[in-house]
């Protein structure tokens, strides 16, 4: 695969075309697609699109659930010089609206079960919505399809040029247009490729949609590696389950709640992992006690993956290594999310980007060819996050005389009481190691005397009691007094973005 700067990503279906033909792109419940398919496929969309006047620089959304005829439309905006935009298929009919509009989207592609939220927006400047599996659009996909012609379409994209507007998943403010130049893409595309270790012959599936960086990127890493991909609608426990049992899948990337859920399925309990050779996570913390239970499950190589993804794509990376190092005796390596990833260089920084000293809390500030060209028509917002050429994030580490590095939360999610600072994640660690604890929240909620105190959510294992008495005994066992959690919630679930994060900011109102 080439990453050289007259490169696009769009030539990478192309050159499997070539040299992998007949093997599997995309695998699906129902059927597969060769290479050779997927390209002559995507190369009829881009004829029938620039026959609908949609050409370089143009916006097209996608509002849907994952599928193969998703990621070639991705391709075939790429192979325009379009603009993809994919777009949350949670949003309600008010922000749909918002960010199509915008966006500026001229086309949208967009699933049969949302019709009624697609005829209920008003867009000036959308000309067309194209609907994947019916005619409730004013085109149907199979039919453009197959109407177009195969020629192959060469349009100049330079590395430095829009390819996706992606937004923020809003789990602390509204969402933000976020720009992704082709050099950006390439790059998250290496990275996943090159930790992930990948090879021609992996058949791999993300569970993180394909509107998410973390979806896009390991799906087309697949096709850029020339490797076959699994690929469906959405995250379904039982689904996923029957598919890892078969013993066909040698690599999955999963979100920390999603492989709580697959323990818990039968086809795990008597399933064939022999050729899964290893499972990635991120998005969202992983407690050490669940990552034990799934190692002795799965009996695989785990690797923790965790970035700034919209913006700064992958940052760490906690290797299979570090992980057997673990189960061997530096247990702390559990909680770790690693060290540096391919290509990318990070600091601990203070608020004025003068780095910390080693142990001490800083905010993580990297350089890479991953991160975004900026927030679109934000150019304040920008200059808060891009500085001198360097991401500030907000995601606030330590780092440990091995260069390991520690999360200490969000600087947005830090809690002010009486003027101390307190950091969820340091609560959050007391309280997942608690018996009968499955998963914990903290955030902050006003007061009157304190200004801020400490309110602790958490998720029991089945059966489990908590008395909140002894719960707080334990606490200060752990913590010092003004840390320990004032209000406890025992809830059945955690509101969630798509990629598994916990929405702090829903939980902070309720």
């Amino acid at each position: 695969m080439s990453v050289q700067q007259n490169s696009r990503v769009a030539d990478w279906i192309r050159i499997n075309a070539s040299t992998v033909p007949g093997r599997a792109c995309f695998v699906t419940d129902t059927g597969s697609f060769t290479f050779r398919e997927v390209n002559a496929r995507v190369n009829r969309l881009v004829s029938a699109l620039a026959g609908m006047g949609v050409g370089k620089g143009d916006r097209v959304a996608l509002f849907a659930t994952d599928s193969a005829q998703y990621v070639e439309t991705l391709l075939a905006c790429m192979k325009l010089g379009a603009v993809y935009v994919p777009l949350n298929f949670r949003l309600a009919r008010p922000e749909l609206q918002m960010l199509l509009r915008t966006a500026e989207a001229k086309v949208l592609f967009f699933s049969d079960r949302y019709t009624d939220l697609v005829r209920a927006v008003d867009v000036p400047g959308l000309k067309a919505t194209i609907c994947y599996d019916s005619a409730s659009g004013d085109e149907e996909y199979e039919r453009l399809v197959a109407a177009g012609e195969e020629t192959e379409v060469d349009v100049p994209v330079a590395d430095d040029e829009l390819v996706c507007l992606a937004f923020t998943s809003g789990t602390t403010a509204l969402p933000k247009g976020v720009m992704h130049s082709q050099r950006m893409v390439k790059h998250m595309v290496l990275q996943c490729i090159v930790e992930r270790r990948m090879t021609s012959l992996s058949f791999h599936y993300s569970a993180a949609p394909l509107f998410h960086v973390g979806g896009m990127l390991y799906t087309l890493s697949g096709v850029a590696r020339g490797h076959t991909s699994l690929v469906l609608p959405a995250f379904h426990s039982p689904t996923v389950a029957k598919w890892m049992a078969r013993g066909e899948l040698d690599g999955v990337f999963l979100v920390p709640t999603m492989i709580d859920s697959l323990l818990h399925e039968p086809a795990v309990a008597t399933g064939d992992f022999s050729r899964l050779g290893s499972i990635g996570y991120g998005a969202a913390p992983m407690s050490p006690s669940l990552l034990r239970r799934a190692m002795s499950v799965f009996h695989c190589d785990f690797m923790n993956m965790f970035g700034a993804g919209t913006e700064a794509g992958l940052q760490t990376v906690l290797t299979p290594e570090d992980h057997r190092r673990a189960l061997a005796g530096d247990e702390h390596l559990l909680g770790s999310i690693g060290k540096a990833g391919m290509g990318v260089l990070l600091r601990l920084c203070d608020d004025e980007l003068n780095d910390v000293p080693e142990g001490e809390v800083g905010e993580i500030v990297t350089r890479a060819d991953a991160v975004m060209s900026g927030y679109l028509n934000q150019p304040e917002e920008t200059a808060k996050v891009l500085v001198d050429g360097w991401f500030r994030g907000g995601d606030l580490a330590w780092r440990d005389k091995d260069g390991y590095l520690y999360l200490n939360g969000r600087k947005k999610d830090m809690i002010i009481r009486g003027g101390e600072n307190i950091y969820p994640v340091e609560i959050e660690d007391v309280l997942g190691r608690y018996p009968g604890v499955r998963e914990v929240a903290v955030v902050g909620v006003p007061d009157d005397h304190w200004g801020e105190i400490v309110r602790a959510h958490v998720i029991l294992e089945d059966g489990a009691e908590f008395d909140t008495e002894t719960v707080r005994a334990w606490c200060r066992k752990e913590l010092a007094g003004y840390k320990v959690p004032a209000v406890f919630s025992v809830d059945q679930e955690f509101p969630r973005n798509a990629s598994g994060k916990v929405l702090k900011r829903e939980l902070r109102t309720v």
